[in-house]
């Protein structure tokens, strides 16, 4: 999400009118879902969506129906043995605001190649391809719909799910995991912030006294206290400049699951580029191998080859994230995969 994504026609509204709070409690209030949910962001998002096959990765690609008769996309892609899929665990990804599921891909590769798990993917309503027009309720939808063809899936729904949310993803993973207790055998959040209406003071500071009139509806503050026993890694970005990283810190300390509760978080991470920082992923590892710890006795010996395999840590990670493409705006919306000489 971009530092300032108000958009001009409503900037421009707010300032040239004496009477800023009222125009500007209108539009809030009409006009909320555009200010949330950023679909064409960045130019293009409607209508190019990158593939799987493109990072080299075999996947199927899914048109999933909603129970409101919604056509949402979405990317399956399993490991590629089909008893090696079994043993690993699947990580739903739940992406952040802008953009669409192709803008993620570099992300999924290293969850498929290098920690060897499965990734499911999926557009939001009114997102890359997929139908519709986005909105808290349908996000709810699309979610759970996912969620379903997971578990209904004759491989994946026999192995441990993930849920996995960056920013706007990361409300909806925990709201999922919220109203899905059973379903998810772990939950990793990024950047997320406590609700819709503690985020507006922060963005847009002349409407701090207006929120009551938000009726966008994601409480992740109040949502997080209902998952009692799912483990729960969040990571966060300490110059995060959108989400007020004490947004971050307060789902943690609200969280009472009983399951592993992991805090980690990245001096140097800003909203947008928290996940390319030293340790990101050797956070997840880790967590991953600890949610593994209860597997069959073949599944965790294939998790500590995994672990064998990667060399990860604070120090010296194998690998990493780089900055791929960023818009007018300073976003970046996409990324690369780097090898990184070890010393």
């Amino acid at each position: 999400m971009p530092d300032n994504y108000m958009p001009s026609w409503l900037s421009y509204t707010l300032s040239a009118t004496g009477l800023a709070s009222a125009a500007g409690g209108v539009m809030l209030y009409l006009y909320q879902s555009d200010l949330l949910y950023l679909p064409s962001h960045p130019d293009g998002s409607r209508t190019q969506v990158p593939k799987p096959s493109e990072f080299g990765m075999p996947y199927q690609e899914e048109i999933l129906t909603t129970k409101d008769n919604v056509k949402i996309r979405s990317y399956i892609i399993p490991q590629q043995d089909e008893k090696a899929a079994m043993n690993a665990p699947t990580i739903i990804y739940f992406h952040a605001n802008a953009g669409n599921m192709g803008h993620r891909l570099p992300i999924s590769k290293v969850f498929w190649e290098k920690f060897k798990a499965n990734v499911v993917m999926l557009s939001y309503r009114g997102y890359g391809l997929s139908e519709g027009t986005p909105n808290d309720k349908g996000l709810r939808i699309d979610s759970q719909t996912m969620l379903d063809h997971v578990r209904a899936h004759p491989v994946l729904g026999k192995t441990k799910i993930i849920a996995y949310g960056q920013s706007l993803g990361g409300a909806v993973a925990i709201d999922v995991v919220a109203r899905n207790p059973d379903a998810f055998s772990g939950l990793m959040i990024e950047n997320t912030f406590l609700s819709v209406n503690k985020m507006i003071p922060h963005v847009i500071p002349m409407l701090k006294n207006l929120t009551w009139l938000c009726h966008l509806n994601w409480p992740s503050e109040s949502s997080i206290r209902q998952i009692v026993k799912t483990p729960i890694l969040f990571l966060s970005g300490k110059k995060d400049e959108l989400v007020p990283p004490a947004h971050m810190r307060a789902l943690y300390e609200t969280s009472q699951t009983r399951g592993l509760k992991v805090w980690k978080e990245f001096e140097n991470g800003t909203h947008n580029d928290t996940c390319i920082q030293s340790g990101y992923f050797s956070a997840i590892r880790d967590f991953l191998l600890e949610i593994r710890d209860d597997m069959p006795e073949p599944a965790k010996e294939e998790a500590a080859a995994t672990k064998e395999k990667t060399h990860l840590s604070e120090q010296d990670e194998r690998f990493q994230l780089v900055s791929g493409v960023a818009d007018a705006d300073g976003m970046t919306h996409s990324f690369r995969v780097e090898e990184v000489d070890e010393d």
